[in-house]
């Protein structure tokens, strides 16, 4: 009967996102898969590589992908403030499969077309050139370090109530292999000793 129940109740994960991130897109659309195939209790929280990023020596191409994640971290943080967080997974989801699936990284096109489609007011791409939510996106982001307790890029996601950065997909996994997939990360996320593990990223796919 306990086990039952247990099978029944929703796991509840959040997932820290930049909407510029392809790994945080591929993470983001396996733990969709997941909450349709299993009982999952899936929230979205913005984070910015942006800010992270802000003060370090990187190199020049990933400087410029940062400066123009500030656009769309900035929209998200204006639609969550004037719409509400629960906003956020249509409006993630119109600018991803721009972004990532479509591979348009013409922000000034993306953006207000996303907002077109979650049914947000045009007058949100405005945020994607102005500093006028950069504090409330710095509370943000600073809010999912203060979660994992230590600096982290995306994705970042809470599971089981350990946040933790990952895991880093190449790919989608779908069905099963996203559920034994999602068991196996909880597994870790539970295991108080495990910290990390790591090995060679490949080709990235979105669909």
């Amino acid at each position: 009967m306990e086990d039952n129940l247990a099978l029944r109740q929703a796991v509840q994960v959040v997932c820290y996102f930049d909407a510029s991130c392809p790994f945080a897109w591929i993470t983001s659309r396996w733990l969709l898969e997941v909450e349709r195939l299993r009982p999952v209790d899936l929230s979205f929280r913005i984070m910015s590589l942006s800010v992270l990023n802000e003060h370090r020596e990187i190199e020049p191409w990933y400087r410029e992908f940062n400066d123009r994640a500030w656009g769309p971290a900035r929209v998200c943080t204006a639609a969550e403030i004037g719409h509400g967080a629960a906003v956020l997974r249509d409006l993630y989801t119109a600018l991803g499969t721009r972004i990532h699936a479509q591979g348009n990284k013409d922000f000034d096109t993306v953006i207000p077309e996303a907002l077109e489609e979650s049914g947000l007011p045009a007058s949100l791409a405005e945020a994607a050139r102005s500093e006028e939510f950069d504090t409330a996106l710095r509370a943000r982001h600073k809010a999912a370090q203060d979660a994992m307790g230590e600096e982290g890029g995306t994705p970042l996601i809470t599971l089981d109530g350990a946040t933790f950065f990952g895991p880093v997909l190449n790919a989608i996994p779908k069905g099963e292999q996203a559920v034994r997939l999602f068991e196996a990360v909880r597994t870790l996320a539970g295991t108080g000793p495990f910290a990390e593990m790591k090995r060679a990223r490949g080709a990235l796919d979105f669909s």
